[in-house]
């Protein structure tokens, strides 16, 4: 199998400046397939800066918008992942990732999960995505996308994997925070990313793709970091912190396979116990609930003591 070489657009987008950022956009795919891409991967919001609070409405694209269909209509023989805010039907707004390729937005991934922690304040703007999917490209692999925060939630990389996803894609506008931590780790945002990375990779056995931005929005600064994670959790490659560029790395996809087959751990997996527990733990949490309101709620019953009885 011929390797798919990918290209990561490290790259500081203009915040609020939609029009230029599309331009940017459009000279970067040019790049990467003079490069021989496949596959090109923007960061987290590439098209209009993150830090936009009360612009989010002003650079909002519905999926069907000229501005982005022209975008798709430059990958005809190249697959791109970016990023914008969607503007759905009823005018809700949402973080959300495209697959494009020939010639059309072939599949959209909204953010599921927001942050309100720290510095973040993504609840007071946008609406949550509720669907996670995963989708079969051009490329020969299936893939999964995935928005920043949303890599935080262990459910989301295992979900993807399980729906047969052999490489997950995360875009992500990271800021750097722990800077304390720098002389000891580098940067502290990084090694919690770099581990994140390396430990869904190998228990899904899946490539795990990072494209951070760079620059700076306002006061904040990101610290960029691109990586390809490899099936076994090796690192492929890692890009340089804060520098923008545009990354080019191979990969083999038939890793994908020699892994699964020696490490069998996505088949081994047992959703059906999962989703047996999940279903328990939720209606227990509801019992609680309604107890602390005021409600009355059933007595569970102490299996530990059943037994020792």
């Amino acid at each position: 199998m011929k390797p798919l070489r990918i290209a990561l657009a490290q790259l500081a987008p203009r915040l609020g400046g939609l029009d230029e950022n599309l331009a940017r956009h459009r000279a970067l795919i040019g790049e990467a397939r003079t490069g021989g891409a496949g596959l090109v991967v923007f960061p987290e919001l590439g098209l209009t800066g993150y830090q936009l609070q009360d612009l989010a409405a002003e650079v909002a694209m519905t999926a069907d918008d000229p501005r982005l269909q022209g975008l798709a209509a430059e990958t005809r023989d190249i697959s791109a992942v970016v990023s914008f805010v969607e503007e759905s039907p009823d005018h809700r707004l949402f973080i959300s990732a495209a697959l494009l390729e020939d010639g059309e937005v072939r599949f959209i991934h909204r953010k599921l999960f927001l942050p309100t922690y720290g510095l973040f304040d993504e609840r007071r703007f946008f609406a949550a995505g509720d669907r996670l999917r995963t989708v079969d490209s051009r490329l020969g692999v299936r893939l999964g996308l995935a928005v920043c925060e949303d890599f935080w939630h262990m459910a989301v990389p295992e979900t993807l994997a399980l729906d047969g996803a052999q490489m997950i894609i995360n875009v992500s506008s990271s800021p750097g925070r722990d800077l304390a931590a720098v002389h000891e780790v580098g940067l502290g945002t990084a090694a919690s990313w770099r581990n994140l990375l390396r430990t869904y990779a190998q228990l899904t056995t899946t490539f795990a793709i990072f494209c951070n931005r760079v620059g700076m929005d306002e006061t904040i600064s990101f610290w960029g970091g691109s990586e390809v994670i490899g099936p076994s959790g090796e690192a492929v490659f890692s890009a340089p912190l804060f520098d923008e560029g545009l990354y080019f790395v191979d990969v083999e996809l038939g890793d994908v396979r020699r892994e699964r087959i020696g490490l069998p751990l996505l088949r081994d997996e047992r959703p059906e116990l999962h989703l047996r527990e999940l279903r328990r733990v939720l209606a227990e949490r509801t019992e609680t609930d309604l107890g602390d309101a005021g409600e009355t709620s059933p007595q569970r019953p102490d299996h530990g003591r059943a037994e020792r009885d």
